[in-house]
């Protein structure tokens, strides 16, 4: 998603400096196998179930960053996050799952993964432990990462035709609608950074967007191994 001045954004700069891990999710096996059709459909409903769960937590985390805004607006573009979870990615999860004859009363009773559980739990800390920026960068893999790859795969010949069983998580992710959710995260991490980073804050950001990516990573790893 490139931004509209030649300037890097902030985004843009942890991308180039977590090239390696951030390749590793976008580009991840799991993440080519939905593009031309090949990811095998048990590792897909492993990971919508696990995603649920996933989504729960996230929401979470835009409610601790309503509670960490400093003033109104950042309270409102945190709820905006929120907002977009709970009234419309929820929403739209639970309508793709039961697709894939998953009813919602079995995602609710699912258990968590220990790959669900690292990534939540360390944004959360993450969230605790640190201001705004940091748990914003935290978040940033998850919500600008998918669009990324929704627009990816939704250009590749194929991927959003009727027999691509994994269709409709791409036409979700690429749709403008989601995409819109992205550029505002993105222009929101710009706004915290233009009142709160340092160049010699960087370095830390980076580290926190490094392993929010690896966990992303990992997240996908879960899926294709079906690991619990």
């Amino acid at each position: 998603m490139t931004p509209p001045s030649s300037t890097p954004d902030l985004f843009d700069r942890l991308v180039a400096g977590a090239r390696p891990d951030w390749s590793a999710y976008v580009d991840h096996a799991f993440v080519r196998g939905m593009g031309d059709g090949t990811l095998p459909q048990e590792c897909f409903r492993h990971y919508l179930v696990q995603d649920y769960l996933f989504l729960i937590h996230f929401a979470r985390a835009y409610a601790l960053a309503i509670y960490k805004g400093r003033d109104l607006r950042e309270m409102r573009a945190s709820l905006n996050g929120l907002k977009a979870i709970l009234d419309m990615e929820m929403d739209l999860h639970v309508g793709l799952c039961a697709g894939w004859g998953l009813p919602a009363a079995e995602l609710e009773q699912a258990a968590e993964s220990k790959a669900t559980m690292a990534y939540t739990r360390y944004v959360l800390e993450t969230g605790l432990r640190g201001d705004l920026l940091d748990l914003h960068i935290a978040l940033s893999p998850c919500i600008i990462g998918y669009a990324e790859i929704g627009r990816r795969l939704a250009a590749l010949p194929g991927a959003l035709d009727d027999d691509n069983p994994y269709r409709v998580w791409i036409a979700e992710y690429a749709g403008e609608a989601y995409q819109e959710v992205a550029r505002a995260a993105r222009e929101n991490l710009d706004r915290l950074a233009a009142d709160g980073m340092t160049e010699a804050r960087f370095p830390r950001l980076l580290t926190i967007f490094r392993q929010a990516s690896r966990l992303e990573a990992d997240f996908w790893e879960m899926g294709m191994t079906l690991a619990g």
